[in-house]
């Protein structure tokens, strides 16, 4: 991963909630934001990193090591 000294906090807030529930639509519920916008927040923030943070499928959402990674630094 490239430097996150400069990452949005509304962005890292978005991802948190998406890597605590897991769930894109439980997060935006839980920031009170759209979905939309949780998805841009977390596309931003892999293109400023250069790498992905989650695994989305149709059904699941779950962390990459880089994720992982992410939260332990978010928190």
């Amino acid at each position: 991963m490239s430097d996150k000294s400069n990452l949005d906090v509304q962005h890292l807030r978005s991802f948190l909630a998406v890597a605590e529930s897991l769930h894109f639509t439980s997060a935006a519920l839980r920031r009170a934001i759209s979905q939309s916008t949780i998805s841009q927040h977390i596309n931003k923030l892999e293109e400023a990193l250069g790498t992905s943070l989650l695994a989305r499928s149709t059904k699941s959402v779950e962390l990459t090591d880089a994720g992982i990674a992410l939260v332990r630094m978010a928190q």
